[in-house]
């Protein structure tokens, strides 16, 4: 399983292949043709409330991947989505793209180990 995590404002790479946004918002000043997305998911992005209240603190950072978990395991919709995505990663590249300025205190990074946490238990 290849899992990349890009900020979306990094030039596009043909090497992204399957090119996946998981922010709520839409980034300022990206447009569509920008981005070559092959999917906006942001269902799977933390609620409207979790992410304010995060903020892209570092300090809170643990607390938000403990709730951002719970949500993902608790809410259907965000299930669903984490279970396509992560088959899609099972046959293809792909390339979880972000907003926030910090590379490891957002939730593309949370996603991405919880893929890969995923697929390593699926052998044992």
């Amino acid at each position: 399983m290849e899992i990349n995590l890009k900020r979306i404002y990094e030039p596009y790479d043909q090497m992204d292949d399957c090119r996946i946004l998981v922010d709520r918002l839409w980034p300022r000043g990206i447009s569509k043709e920008k981005a070559k997305l092959t999917m906006w998911a942001k269902e799977l992005a933390p609620s409207h409330e979790l992410r304010k209240w995060f903020g892209h603190r570092a300090a809170l950072y643990e607390e938000f991947r403990i709730k951002y978990l719970q949500e993902l395991k608790t809410d259907p919709i965000k299930s669903k989505s984490f279970e396509e995505i992560y088959q899609m990663a099972l046959t293809r590249k792909i390339t979880l793209l972000y907003a926030a300025k910090d590379p490891f205190y957002n939730n593309a990074y949370i996603l991405k180990e919880e893929f890969l946490k995923m697929d390593e238990n699926r052998f044992k």
